[in-house]
């Protein structure tokens, strides 16, 4: 059995400080969001995936890998933001048990008006705080991790940055 290379003390400090400020980001966005316009978090990041694609309309099986969501947790939101209109669920007629998720006219709007208040709320909290070289920093150290996440655990393992 692997001895177990445990965190140093910066190490540690770090990843705590990242969790927390995911939390905290998260929780900050999903506030402002529901009271400036009764949105929840969840709503816009499936409103943002929609009108980041050409037709603003993707299958359920896309849009889940997107969110990195479960089936179920998908579908739920869906029905939800379907019943106040904000997205279609249609049929897949190629694939009886597959489905879109189209962006409404009312879900366009939705997140046009969401949209200018959330980009200030990061802006704010967060870009205004670093220069554009430490913004370059982030994105490259950010942009390892997510190459890391979804790497296939073999290829993970084999360069050493499985954890």
């Amino acid at each position: 059995m692997d001895e177990v290379k445990w965190l140093s003390n910066d190490e540690q400090v770090a990843w705590r400080a990242w969790l927390a400020v995911n939390a905290q980001l998260t929780a900050r966005m999903n506030r402002d969001l529901q009271a400036n316009n009764g949105l929840s978090l969840a709503d816009y990041d499936v409103l943002v995936n929609l009108t980041d694609v050409p037709d603003r309309s993707l299958r359920m099986f896309e849009l889940g890998d997107k969110l990195q969501w479960e089936k179920s947790r998908l579908s739920r939101q869906v029905m939800r933001m379907a019943a106040r209109g904000l997205v279609e669920r249609r049929e897949c007629l190629d694939d009886r048990r597959g489905a879109y998720v189209d962006l409404t006219p009312a879900g366009l709007e939705a997140i046009k008006a969401a949209a200018p208040e959330h980009v200030k709320l990061i802006r704010q909290i967060m870009f205004d705080a670093f220069t554009p070289e430490e913004v370059a920093s982030l994105t490259k150290l950010y942009q390892g991790v997510l190459e890391r996440l979804e790497a296939k655990p073999a290829e993970a393992a084999a360069d050493g940055s499985a954890a």
